[in-house]
C-alpha cells in the first residue's frame, strides 16, 4: 500500500512543478515527472502477489506470473511520451529563437 501511495507523491511532485514554475524546460521535466508516475501506477497495479495463468493445460503446475496487458500499455505509453517531449522541446526552442527566454510571464507580455 505504501507504495502506491508513493506513486502519488511522485505525481503530485510533477503535477506541482507543472503549476508553479515559469521556466518552460522546469514545465516540461515536471510533465515527464507525471507521466512516468502514471506508468509506475500501471506497472504497480499489473503485479498480483501469487498470480496464476488464468487457464492451464492438464498436469501443468500453476507457475507465478504478471499481467502483460498493462506492460504493453506502458510500451505504448512510453513512445507517446516520447514524441510528446520531443513536441514540447521543440515548440520550447522556437519560443527561445522568438523571445530570447524560457520564462512564459516574458513570453506573454512580449506576444502582445
Amino acid at each position: 500500500m505504501i507504495i502506491y501511495v508513493l506513486c502519488f507523491i511522485l505525481l503530485l511532485v510533477g503535477l506541482y512543478g507543472v503549476l508553479t514554475k515559469r521556466d518552460l524546460i522546469k514545465i516540461i521535466l515536471s510533465l515527464s515527472i507525471m507521466e512516468y508516475s502514471a506508468n509506475l501506477f500501471l506497472i504497480l497495479f499489473a503485479y498480483r502477489q501469487d498470480g496464476v495463468f488464468a487457464i492451464l493445460s492438464k498436469g501443468e503446475q500453476a507457475a507465478g506470473m504478471v499481467d502483460p496487458l498493462p506492460q504493453a500499455l506502458v510500451l505504448t505509453s512510453i513512445v507517446i511520451e516520447l514524441g510528446i517531449t520531443a513536441m514540447l522541446v521543440a515548440l520550447a526552442v522556437r519560443l527561445y529563437q522568438k523571445y530570447n527566454t524560457f520564462d512564459i510571464t516574458k513570453i506573454r507580455r512580449l506576444s502582445g
